[in-house]
């Protein structure tokens, strides 16, 4: 496991870029700022933006964004954790963990507010997975969230594969994990 506490000379960003990450000091800060950057609607193909390109291009759809939470969090010496929530006839969600006085809250960016921030107050994971149940619904008003992973760690990744990559991050993005049901 890398560092506790990612330095700039370890995630390869400029002083620039590690400056914002450095100002979004809590979770409420990093929520802020993603829900004032414009979506990544991904116009010419799908996109997996790393954390200096989401700086660089100013939008973001909901990975780029939880990576670019995670790497602020990391910063701040707490560990970049995403969760993915799977869903069916849907698109999935990723969210950034965030643990307090024993509670897990998360941070994210998406187009429906009602899928982004969750206050530090589930003792599990999967109380936290159940707190977007009954607002993950598809066009035809279908719940459609089935399942969660188990905390990815980001740690884990050299920072070049999603930190500074020029290219998409789809490769790491794809790696298999476990996944609980909700319903287990």
């Amino acid at each position: 496991m890398r560092a506790r506490l990612a330095r700039r000379e370890d995630l390869g960003l400029t002083r620039a870029e590690f400056w914002v990450l450095a100002r979004l000091s809590t979770p409420a800060k990093i929520q802020g700022f993603l829900d004032a950057l414009p979506a990544n609607f991904e116009i010419g193909g799908q996109t997996c933006l790393s954390v200096r390109e989401v700086l660089r291009r100013r939008r973001a759809h909901c990975i780029e964004g939880a990576m670019l939470a995670a790497c602020a969090l990391w910063v701040h010496g707490e560990p970049p954790l995403l969760m993915d929530l799977r869903a069916e006839r849907d698109y999935d969600h990723v969210v950034v963990l965030f643990r307090r006085n024993g509670h897990w809250g998360a941070i994210s960016k998406t187009n429906p507010p009602v899928l982004r921030w969750r206050d530090p107050v589930y003792r599990t994971l999967r109380e936290l997975a159940m707190s977007y149940l009954h607002e993950y619904a598809n066009d035809r008003a279908q719940k459609t969230l089935r399942s969660y992973s188990r905390p990815f760690d980001l740690r884990r990744l050299d920072p070049r594969i999603w930190v500074t990559n020029g290219k998409n991050c789809w490769t790491w993005a794809r790696r298999s994990t476990r996944y609980a049901t909700i319903d287990s």
